[in-house]
């Protein structure tokens, strides 16, 4: 698959953690999950309801949302760790799909100027399997040549796909949160069940066709 072949974390290889908002886990080659919301898709109301889920969350996996719990986390074993991080973002996504916010991206221009933005150096910079652009979010799957890639052309699509849809809007400030989450994918299985997700995900927030856009590149096997 051109120079970019799927590839999932290793432990053993070479690894980075970049903290910048939150902290981002990087490896090259490996695929990526990534999430990125509107500026305007968590309103402080809807932020204290998810502060409130989130920390009953944590609270029902033992840990203490006042103290240091990803240091909490860090002790506990990878597949609980998987477990409690999938319950956490799955209560976060919950949020997003409840379409707070002016939704720009369900305009199909706008939507459209994202995927673009995704799609375009596909197989050059980096190498996307899956995407999904919701009306207040995308996710998407990707794997980069090196572990600076990431943020970079994250940084880069977001800029892009931010000025382009504000001007076609006429307004100004920041398009997208500025930070994003991500994920790097361990398995063949947990690929699989994130590329699912991708796919479902405008099914679970009642979306109907031209209020999101789906991609899914055919990976032979």
């Amino acid at each position: 698959m051109d120079q970019y072949e799927i590839s999932y974390f290793d432990p053993k290889s070479e690894w980075s953690i970049v903290e910048r908002g939150l902290p981002h886990w990087s490896q090259a080659g490996c695929v990526v999950f990534i999430t990125w919301r509107l500026g305007d898709s968590l309103p402080v109301d809807a932020l204290s309801r998810l502060d409130a889920e989130i920390d009953a969350a944590l609270h029902s996996e033992q840990l203490d949302p006042s103290a240091d719990w990803k240091l909490q986390l860090a002790s506990r074993s990878p597949e609980r760790r998987g477990k409690v991080q999938w319950k956490l973002f799955a209560i976060r996504d919950k949020f997003l799909d409840a379409g707070h916010g002016a939704c720009h991206l369900a305009n199909p221009l706008d939507a459209t100027t994202v995927m673009n933005s995704l799609q375009k150096f596909d197989g050059d910079r980096y190498f996307l399997t899956d995407a999904v652009v919701m009306p207040n979010h995308a996710h998407f799957l990707c794997a980069f040549a090196n572990e600076e890639g990431m943020l970079k052309q994250c940084t880069e699509w977001k800029r892009y796909s931010g000025r382009m849809i504000h001007q076609r809007l006429g307004l100004s400030g920041e398009f997208w949160q500025v930070d994003q989450f991500d994920h790097l994918i361990r398995s063949p299985e947990q690929f699989e069940h994130y590329r699912r997700y991708i796919a479902k995900n405008p099914v679970q927030a009642n979306l109907r066709g031209g209020t999101f856009l789906h991609y899914q590149k055919l990976l032979m096997s």
